[in-house]
């Protein structure tokens, strides 16, 4: 219910921050000014005895994140990958969220394996290890199958996850109302439809079911690729609440050091990861949109091992064409370019100015451009990013929230492997090769082949559409002059004339 209840528990994330002092580490990375400072102390010292204590052993901020449950821990999560936003040593401490989190009892586990395969442990599993990984949602355990002794990976649903990620939503979603409410000017940014996007994310996540699906599917997705791995679902051991797959060996993608002792190749790896990405959003516009260090791997031949597949994007062909188009205009310092784009897929609303427009475009990419990628901000690109957003009125696009999340997160990831990457280079090959197949000439007559066939497979139904439609369009006119009877008429043939015309081209091309 997201009735006025919800406001105790906002009250007690903000308590939590507080008396775990991860408020005045919060202000820190983000450089507030002293008056906020203040007005935080001051709202905040007196609720402090109201927030959960957490963990005193961990950093306070991982300390408040974990305390307040699933859902913050997803954000902590993101915050992670990007050290160039929060800071290094803010995002070192989060990094334990993606796969150090503190597991639950092996007999919880074991139980819930059990229910879900209808089978007691030891009958599917010759050896059940401990859990090797623990994070938000799950913990991961090492097991071998009893029937083939193949080495898998299974992984286990925390107890009771669906009831606390349903509770912290609800306040989120209240938290959204209240500031559409009260500040008419962020509802531009769609705050109710970005937690509804997020929660309709994470409810899928909460069914393994669906990410043995997306596993299998990007499975098959990639398997022309070279230097990427996808462990393969194991569906006979695999349940709503378990999902079991290939064991997969390599160094976490987290850990530098065993990388660089390993001999792996750090700025090579962390090109890969980007253009991956940049792959499979644009190839086939399904990628996985969960690409933190915690769910990627190295094996010993240098392959990127992908797993966890529980949230995955999706961008349909003409948003895949509009982005493409945007990423190339600012490899390429077109920003009239990447403005008329902007304007023509209806991201800016057309009364507003393209030529300015495009110079604010041009203060966000330039200082990109030529400068050492490791005094680039980020932080403050972001920012001035978002003040033009605001200038230009530009609505969120629940539908690119993924997209743009995962952009900002592999970015963080390939930072971390390179902290020179600059990412428009590294971007350029194969934005260039989508542009190539999908803008030319050739693309535009696969597109009118493709146009052809679905109108080849209505083109049956024409005559009885025209027949019962157009006696009733013709009554509901008003009395035409000769004139306009004979082009209405030149019309309709010509209308008819194309019709056949895309059957037998669409018949051909079949």
């Amino acid at each position: 219910m997201r009735g006025p209840h919800n406001i105790w528990r906002l009250i007690r994330t903000g308590a939590t921050f507080e008396r775990t002092g991860a408020m005045s580490v919060a202000l820190d990375a983000m450089k507030a000014p002293a008056r906020v400072r203040l007005a935080a102390r001051v709202l905040g010292w007196p609720f402090a005895w109201l927030g959960y204590p957490g963990d005193p052993d961990l950093p306070p901020f991982t300390r408040a994140i974990t305390a307040l449950g699933p859902a913050y821990i997803k954000f902590g999560q993101i915050l992670s990958t990007r050290p160039d936003v929060v800071g290094p040593e803010l995002a070192g401490q989060l990094s334990m969220l993606q796969d150090r989190l503190p597991p639950f009892p092996q007999a919880d586990a074991m139980r819930i394996v059990a229910e879900d395969l209808g089978l007691p442990v030891a009958a599917l599993f010759s050896e059940f290890s401990p859990p090797v990984a623990a994070a938000s949602i799950a913990q991961v355990h090492h097991a071998k199958r009893a029937d083939t002794g193949a080495e898998v990976a299974v992984k286990v649903l925390r107890p009771s996850v669906e009831a606390g990620f349903r509770r912290d939503i609800d306040a989120f979603h209240f938290a959204a109302g209240m500031i559409e409410r009260l500040s008419p000017g962020a509802r531009r940014l769609r705050p109710r439809d970005v937690v509804s996007h997020f929660e309709s994310v994470v409810i899928g996540e909460l069914d393994l079911r669906r990410e043995a699906a997306n596993a299998s599917e990007f499975r098959e997705n990639t398997q022309g690729d070279t230097g990427i791995r996808v462990p393969d679902p194991h569906w006979m051991l695999s349940g709503r609440r378990v999902l079991t797959s290939d064991w997969a060996e390599g160094i976490p993608m987290g850990d530098i050091a065993a990388l660089q002792a390993a001999g792996h190749d750090l700025p090579a790896l962390g090109a890969r990861v980007l253009q991956m990405f940049l792959r499979h959003a644009l190839r086939d516009g399904y990628f996985h949109a969960d690409m933190h260090q915690g769910n990627l791997k190295v094996a010993a031949d240098g392959d990127i091992i992908v797993y966890d597949f529980g949230i995955m994007g999706e961008i349909d062909e003409y948003t895949r064409r509009v982005y493409a188009e945007i990423l190339y205009g600012f490899i390429q310092r077109d920003y009239m370019r990447v403005a008329r784009v902007h304007f023509e897929a209806g991201y800016v609303p057309r009364d507003r100015d393209m030529a300015a427009f495009a110079r604010a475009l041009r203060a966000v990419g330039e200082p990109i451009f030529g400068a050492d990628a490791s005094r680039i901000s980020m932080a403050n690109l972001l920012a001035y990013l978002f003040e033009v957003t605001e200038r230009f009125g530009m609505a969120t696009r629940t539908e690119l929230i993924l997209l743009q999340r995962t952009m900002v997160v592999v970015e963080g990831v390939a930072r971390s492997l390179d902290p020179q990457i600059n990412m428009w280079e590294v971007a350029r090959p194969v934005v260039e090769t989508y542009i190539r197949d999908n803008l030319g000439p050739r693309a535009a007559l696969r597109d009118l082949g493709r146009s052809a066939q679905v109108l080849a497979r209505f083109a049956p139904l024409l005559p009885e559409f025209l027949e019962r439609r157009m006696p009733e369009l013709l009554r509901e006119r008003p009395e035409p002059r000769r004139e306009r009877r004979r082009g209405f008429a030149c019309g309709i043939a010509v209308g008819v004339g194309i019709a056949l015309a895309s059957a037998l081209i669409g018949a051909w091309l079949a």
